[in-house]
């Protein structure tokens, strides 16, 4: 008995031992753990006190451009290569301390030597953003709408003339005679930067995205806006539209000159009259004379809008041949069926112009 019992003593000892000798391993790995842990803050924190760093908060100002795609060290590189920040790791070690923090696309305004948190914080601070905005109204032509984007965006109106004359380099159709009726007239925000391509690049795609939406083939898109720039150029009210696109379609459907004077106008050359002369008229070397020519014109004659396109997709039911506008102040048009009952309301426009001489001259 004697012998048993000192034998479960014997035994009881080793498997403490081995219990003291399990936990002293556990605890010096643990420790081996929070010194590796320690020791990695603290080379993060020598890293971020060691990185080569502006005071701040800087001086003058410079924008500065984000692009789709790029990560914080290309963002890093694009600081210090406009002298915004004095290192790269001075920026980068931010962003890797803070996982959350997102750099968005576009241009910046900033400060030169700032330091990297300066220059971050000026980067997230929507205040900041480096925008240009531009309001292209319905119905512009090219020349009205290049005129409006250097007002409003500070680019020459040659940069846009000359890339004009290669409208080829843009994503128009086969059919495309120009960029004409191809810049979508709506509201626009463009970084400070944006090059004359740019904003033609832009604008195409807008159009593209309205003729989408509103389901025309790539095959008919010019034939569409030929049409709908007519009708945006010769109506002015919302109830109008539709009308105006009827009597257009009624025409072709016949055969029947459109005898738009608003074309003939943009042939010549004169875009501030709604009016012209019989000389001009009976000029058929005017391409955009409907006078002369059956069909639609040749091109579009201006920017179209979304309600121009979808008076063309989807005219007003009726009857009518003819309108015309007999109070151009009011915009009060009088659309009839048959040639006699148009001229009583040409004769109505005439009293106008003879009411207010000079007027659209």
């Amino acid at each position: 008995m004697a012998g048993r019992r000192e034998r479960a003593r014997q035994e009881r000892k080793v498997k403490i031992r081995r219990i003291v000798i399990a936990w002293s391993i556990v605890l010096v790995v643990v420790a081996g753990l929070v010194v590796a842990v320690t020791w990695g803050a603290g080379q993060l924190r020598e890293r971020l006190a060691s990185a080569e760093d502006y005071p701040g908060p800087g001086t003058g100002e410079v924008v500065v451009r984000i692009e789709q795609g790029q990560n914080g060290y290309d963002v890093a590189a694009t600081l210090l290569e406009e002298d915004v920040i004095a290192s790269s790791e001075a920026f980068t070690d931010i962003l890797v301390e803070d996982s959350t923090i997102q750099l968005h696309p576009g241009a910046y305004r900033v400060q030169q030597q700032m330091s990297a948190q300066g220059a971050l914080d000026a980067i997230l601070d929507p205040a900041n953003k480096a925008e240009l905005r531009v309001t292209v109204p319905e119905g512009y032509t090219l020349p009205q709408v290049f005129e409006r984007l250097e007002r409003d965006l500070g680019i020459p109106q040659a940069e846009f003339t000359q890339l004009a004359g290669n409208f080829a380099q843009f994503d128009l159709p086969d059919d495309a005679i120009s960029l004409e009726g191809w810049l979508f007239p709506a509201t626009y925000t463009f970084d400070e930067g944006i090059t004359a391509a740019g904003v033609i690049e832009a604008m195409v795609a807008r159009m593209h995205q309205a003729l989408d939406s509103h389901g025309v083939a790539d095959a008919d898109a010019q034939r569409v806006l030929t049409f709908a720039a007519l009708v945006q150029r010769e109506a002015r009210f919302a109830d109008d539209f539709g009308r105006v696109a009827r009597v257009f379609q009624n025409r072709l459907d016949i055969n029947m000159a459109l005898q738009s004077d608003a074309t003939v106008a943009y042939g010549t050359g004169n875009l501030h009259v709604v009016t012209t002369t019989a000389e001009e008229r009976a000029d058929a070397s005017n391409p955009y004379n409907t006078y002369q020519r059956t069909g639609l014109p040749v091109g579009p004659i201006g920017a179209p809008g979304d309600q121009a396109i979808t008076a063309v997709l989807e005219p007003t039911p009726g009857p009518w041949l003819y309108f015309v506008t007999v109070d151009p102040n009011t915009g009060e048009t009088v659309f009839s069926e048959t040639y006699d009952e148009h001229l009583v309301a040409v004769e109505r426009f005439q009293q106008f112009l003879r009411d207010n001489p000079g007027w659209g001259g």
